[in-house]
């Protein structure tokens, strides 16, 4: 376990502060959902003061074939470079991503720039709701920052593919952050098959959060995690449908101390291979 992992997570309050101080952080709106992916509409309606709008699907995405990559494959490094530069990000300034849905869509940007090198990447906790919860202003229409300077480094991505995510439940923790019914087989809305990795283990990424919207401390996700078998200085990895809402569990394991690989192809990828096993039941199997 990794205790001197950088902040995954900022307050309302420390992000309220920052904006007023003399380094305030780039912020990017990325409002994104299954039933409804296109959160521009949403953005010029009311978003953080100065947010820039992140599209998830064109910009957060790539294209690829479904049986190795899944529905949302991971966006090549010169195309995620320069939708960064788009969006105005400058080298070592601090950044600072939401959404409206638990930090489930705005995870994946968090990620991507973590995972690029970006040191200073956080993500509100709480989101738009705890900020208009806190009585703070949101500013409507488009924002159109003048084009930064960023340099990304994706060349070291702490991922697995497919066969080593089957192998991993041997080495490590392999943790499934899909609703527990999808994880044992019971529904499949979206993918080809019902089921699971064989060999992984549930850990529903809706369980990270409290009440309140906002993550559970420290000491109650690694409670969670170590609940599931995750334990300190082995290895873990994520996955969930589409390599999005797993990135939320990269957070909450980087919260707790961790230091999570992402398997961006999921359970996508994983389904839509029919050489693949599945598993089904509460059971890893």
């Amino acid at each position: 376990m990794d205790t001197a992992a950088p902040h995954a997570l900022v307050s309302v309050a420390e992000l309220e502060r920052s904006l007023r101080g003399d380094r305030p952080p780039r912020l990017l709106d990325v409002r994104w959902r299954l039933d409804r992916p296109d959160g521009r509409p949403a953005h010029r309606e009311g978003h953080l003061p100065g947010a820039v709008y992140v599209d998830l699907g064109a910009e957060l995405a790539g294209h690829g074939l479904a049986a190795t990559e899944g529905r949302h494959p991971l966006p090549a490094p010169d195309d995620l470079q320069r939708s960064a530069r788009s969006w105005g990000l400058r080298e070592g300034e601090p950044v600072v991503v939401y959404d409206d849905l638990g930090g489930q869509s705005a995870a994946r940007a968090w990620w991507l720039l973590r995972a690029s090198g970006l040191a200073d990447v956080r993500l509100l906790d709480g989101g738009l709701g705890a900020w208009t919860a806190a009585g703070l202003p949101l500013e409507a229409g488009d924002v159109r920052p003048e084009p930064g300077d960023v340099v990304l480094d994706s060349a070291q991505l702490p991922t697995i593919d497919a066969d080593e995510a089957a192998a991993f439940p041997s080495q490590g923790v392999l943790v499934d952050s899909r609703a527990g019914a999808r994880y044992r087989g019971e529904v499949e809305p979206v993918d080809p098959r019902a089921g699971h990795v064989p060999g992984a283990v549930s850990v529903p990424t809706s369980g990270n959060l409290g009440a309140a919207g906002l993550f559970l401390g420290p000491e109650a996700l690694r409670a969670r995690y170590e609940e599931a078998g995750v334990r300190p200085g082995e290895p873990v990895a994520v996955y969930c449908g589409s390599g999005v809402t797993a990135a939320h569990a990269a957070v909450a394991l980087t919260v707790a101390g961790y230091a999570p690989v992402l398997f961006p192809g999921s359970w996508s990828a994983w389904s839509s291979d029919p050489d693949r096993p599945v598993a089904t039941g509460a059971e890893p199997g």
